[in-house]
């Protein structure tokens, strides 16, 4: 009976190398959708992988299969290649081909661009968010900007909206904040100011150890970031349903190294822009609902009355919209233009 099974397997085994004698072997590697030459970019950013970090992990992802691997790019995490501050310096500097920077760090460099960073401006979700961002990138002035660091902008981290992380006794009221030293940059530390806190420009991969040490009181971060950072392990509250602005924070291009790329290439890394915006939007979704798992469970939670939230927004919204307007306008940039392309493009987004 054994000699008969026997028999049997080797008698298929011949049928089937028979069969598929004709045919050729199966290729180890997936084909390429993009025929092109070997290149290799490099991309400067801080702290580690989180949700502000997917968008650039999927692009860099989607070029690498739709080339079989001859375009990659290489993410660069922890200050490898430039200090947070400095990136926008080395993208000018041709160090390195891509990189990512809030412009509240140095928004000198770039004041139109700032507009995006104003406080309280309508932006329900990450859909408005990338559609207002993208809608500024694109404007003549902010383009002009941008070209004078030998920048394109390439796409918007689309950061949720911010809330607050803090230690030491916990706001009861919007009044508490008086006296606070808070870590926020642009249009939200002008917002704070008007609640009587001192904003302090500390850069994300400093947070850490500034709530730690006790230089600052609290900081302003999106909830599905907060997490990566470990802001809880040094914190004893957090607030929620505050939405009082967040950052613009540009991917950009040198672009030098974007003209000497193939054509195909060019076109595959617009392309791979759509990829880049639906990721950065599922990790934020699925980072906020497990960054806030955690903080019910080890923190307290504030939450302020819509009352007071009304309050602050009157005073920290509008009035602060008319400063920007009037002191960039003042020099000659066209304020009133991007702010109006700013709220129109919300708007639409939002219908």
């Amino acid at each position: 009976m054994r000699n008969d099974r026997k028999i049997a397997t080797t008698t298929l085994l011949a049928l089937v190398l028979t069969a598929t004698a004709g045919l050729p072997a199966p290729s180890l590697a997936q084909e390429a959708a993009v025929d092109g030459p070997e290149v290799n970019w490099r991309f400067s950013t801080w702290g580690k992988r989180r949700p502000f970090t997917e968008g650039i992990e999927a692009v860099a992802d989607h070029v690498s299969e739709q080339t079989g691997g001859n375009f990659t790019i290489d993410i660069a995490y922890g200050e490898q290649l430039s200090k947070a501050r400095e990136n926008l310096d080395g993208i000018a500097a041709g160090a390195f081909p891509m990189a990512m920077f809030c412009a509240a760090y140095h928004p000198g460099k770039h004041p139109s661009v700032m507009v995006l960073d104003l406080p309280f401006l309508p932006l329900p979700n990450l859909d408005a968010t990338q559609a207002v961002h993208e809608a500024v990138y694109a404007h003549p002035q902010v383009r002009e900007e941008f070209a004078q660091w030998n920048a394109m902008p390439f796409m918007s981290a689309i950061i949720p909206q911010y809330e607050f992380i803090g230690k030491g006794d916990a706001p009861q009221s919007l009044g508490d904040f008086e006296g606070l030293r808070i870590r926020a940059l642009g249009g939200l530390g002008k917002a704070l100011a008007e609640v009587g806190a001192t904003p302090t420009p500390v850069p994300a991969s400093e947070i850490y150890t500034a709530l730690d040490r006790g230089t600052i009181d609290a900081a302003g971060f999106s909830h599905a970031s907060m997490l990566p950072f470990r802001f809880h392990e040094v914190s004893d509250w957090y607030t929620v349903g505050m939405n009082p602005g967040t950052l613009n924070c540009p991917m950009v291009i040198n672009t030098d190294d974007f003209a000497e790329l193939p054509q195909q290439y060019q076109d595959l890394l617009m392309e791979a822009k759509d990829v880049g915006y639906e990721a950065l939007k599922e990790a934020n979704r699925t980072g906020t609902v497990k960054a806030l798992e955690v903080f019910e469970e080890e923190l307290e939670t504030v939450r302020f009355t819509d009352e007071e939230m009304a309050e602050f927004r009157a005073k920290a919204g509008q009035p602060i919209w008319d400063e920007w307007i009037e002191e960039n306008a003042a020099e000659g940039l066209p304020a009133q233009e991007l702010f109006g392309l700013v709220m129109e493009t919300a708007e639409n987004a939002g219908s």
